[in-house]
């Protein structure tokens, strides 16, 4: 119940906190929960060089909720794993149906 608390909603839209693992052999989202930082994970194949692995933060999500990666912006975290996702064009009860397994 802790974790739906962190889903939350600001003039930004939805925000989500999650924590990157970039170079990853697989990319998947959500990849669970991280109870000691408080945020969803995500893995992503891409190295977190020149963008490459926010940018497919950024896709997953957006893959993961059916909405377009234009509904999602990194809304701080850009240099770091750890980062605060808006997200825009969905509800928030689908945001914590979606999340709600983990």
């Amino acid at each position: 119940m802790l974790k739906m608390l962190l889903v939350s909603t600001s003039e930004n839209g939805i925000l989500i906190k999650v924590h990157v693992t970039p170079s990853s052999s697989q990319s998947v989202f959500p990849a669970g929960y991280n109870d000691w930082r408080g945020c969803f994970e995500i893995k992503v194949k891409a190295e977190a060089k020149e963008n490459k692995a926010n940018n497919e933060v950024v896709e997953r999500i957006a893959e993961h909720f059916k909405i377009s990666p234009k509904d999602i912006s990194i809304v701080s975290g850009h240099k770091d794993r750890n980062k605060t996702i808006s997200i825009k064009n969905v509800e928030i009860d689908d945001v914590r149906k979606r999340l709600r397994s983990l």
